[in-house]
């Protein structure tokens, strides 16, 4: 499941979705990749208004099951379903910093904050599951409060197995540039992670110490990029980018339905685009399209291609 070296596609919101990991999965078959994180109340008890409580992983190879949460119970609890699941790993998202996970929920990143409820979580979620657990973590919350070594070294003792560290506080959210501190006498294999873009990127987080390079927002529009750095996937006969978007809105359509898939679409189709001449005239257009063959059409207007309808 992990190797030295290796490149990972991180867990995004709203992004890294089953459509979209299978359209990663066209350029890199083997690269770890990550789900969206999961709530553990919302999958524990299955509500139907979440799509991805319902997912199974063993048709997707290599892919770690990211969830959050502040209950102990009910995140062991949430990664025995995810392990039956079929996912590879179980991840602890002890990162996100959004105030309706990090401050009104107690997860993600304010676990940074109580060391003590992380290790219980931790304890509780490795003593549940059998695959191998992971965590992702900030710097710390914020300047004063740097303390993700702490954190880090609480993980391997309660047998988490490696970590992902993102190279900001909470309190920078997504400002800023990501500044990942240099390595020493780690317990556990580290994977360095933020504003990572090219194999310049991936070989200078590795002098740092890290064990990987972890890929989060360079995947947006360019779905192939894991593929590339992870020596997958060569694209010297270059990328036919209409009939990856094209490929992408139809499994967003088969997993969605017409009117969610087509209105959800509507970012890929302006991360697709980015650079490309008349981009703006292309978004503002498909912004107001709400019809999945008015989508087809579109996309394959812009970049030439054939929309079978």
């Amino acid at each position: 499941m992990f190797n030295n070296n290796q490149i990972f596609g991180a867990p995004l919101a709203g992004i890294t979705d089953k459509p979209f990991r299978r359209v990663v999965r066209m350029f890199s078959p083997n690269v770890p990749l990550y789900t969206e994180m999961i709530s553990c109340h919302s999958l524990v008890g299955a509500h139907k208004n979440c799509l991805r409580n319902f997912d199974r992983y063993d048709d997707e190879g290599n892919i770690g099951a990211q969830i959050f949460g502040a209950n102990v119970n009910l995140m062991a609890d949430a990664a025995k379903i995810l392990q039956d699941s079929g996912a590879a790993w179980i991840d602890i998202n002890m990162g996100c910093p959004v105030p309706k996970v990090a401050t009104r929920s107690g997860a993600g990143a304010n676990l940074m904050r109580d060391h003590k409820l992380a290790e219980k979580i931790m304890r509780a979620v490795v003593g549940a599951v059998q695959i191998p657990v992971s965590i992702k973590t900030r710097l710390g919350w914020d300047d004063a409060h740097r303390d993700w070594a702490e954190l880090i070294n609480i993980a391997a003792d309660c047998g988490v197995r490696f970590a992902a560290l993102h190279g900001r506080t909470r309190a920078q959210l997504y400002t800023g540039v990501s500044q990942l501190p240099e390595l020493y006498n780690m317990p556990i294999p580290i994977i360095g992670n933020g504003d990572i873009k090219t194999a310049a990127d991936v070989a200078r987080v590795r002098d740092l110490g890290y064990s990987g390079a972890m890929i989060g927002r360079a995947m947006l529009g360019r779905p192939w990029i894991l593929g590339e750095l992870a020596g997958e996937y060569n694209n010297m006969g270059g990328i036919n980018i209409g009939a990856v978007a094209l490929r992408h809105f139809e499994y967003m359509l088969e997993y969605y339905g017409e009117k969610n898939a087509t209105q959800m679409f509507r970012k890929h189709a302006a991360w697709y685009s980015a650079g490309v001449a008349n981009s703006a005239e292309f978004r503002i257009r498909v912004n107001q399209i709400t019809d999945a063959n008015e989508m087809r059409l579109e996309i394959c207007k812009f970049w030439g291609c054939e929309a079978n309808i």
